[in-house]
């Protein structure tokens, strides 16, 4: 079976629209490994914010951590005090919604937010914990067998692949 796949590029700039509203001067943007944390290392750049972004990762608080272990991509690495700030989180492809709350986790021990919203660039429905994005660049239906992925050229140009889940 194949799904159509959108322009990751289009999307993007969809998300970098939509992201504008959601700004304010104290907003810190923080990108969700791996897919995420490539959208808002060029958010950042593209709206023009000084200093590196938030780079958060799910791993040590997943509930399948013991079936998926630690993974090689980056780890967590937040430039500003998570106390009181105001976190833009970004991410790639927003599905059951158990990224998010082990992200949320992962920020909490580093401090007490003032406010977290959500940015994504799909969001594929199939929520199994009640979470929702402030924004999202586009609404996509797949079934369960597919993921949905964000992939970065060496160029850094985006495009989405679908595959079929093991």
């Amino acid at each position: 079976m194949s799904s159509v796949v959108p322009d990751a590029e289009a999307l993007y700039l969809d998300l970098l629209a939509g992201v504008k509203p959601l700004m304010r001067p104290e907003t810190k943007l923080v990108g969700i490994t791996s897919g995420g944390a490539w959208l808002v290392e060029r958010l950042q750049k593209d709206l023009g914010l000084p200093g590196a972004p938030g780079i958060i990762s799910s791993a040590m608080h997943r509930d399948d951590f013991s079936r998926r272990g630690l993974s090689a991509s980056a780890q967590t690495a937040l430039p500003f005090d998570a106390n009181g700030a105001d976190v833009l989180l970004l991410d790639d492809v927003l599905y059951t919604g158990r990224t998010i709350r082990a992200v949320l986790n992962e920020l909490f021990d580093f401090g007490r937010p003032a406010s977290v919203r959500l940015a994504v660039l799909v969001d594929r429905g199939g929520r199994e914990l009640p979470v929702a994005a402030d924004f999202a660049a586009t609404t996509l239906t797949l079934p369960n067998s597919q993921l949905l992925a964000l992939a970065r050229a060496a160029d850094g140009a985006f495009s989405l692949k679908v595959e079929e889940s093991k």
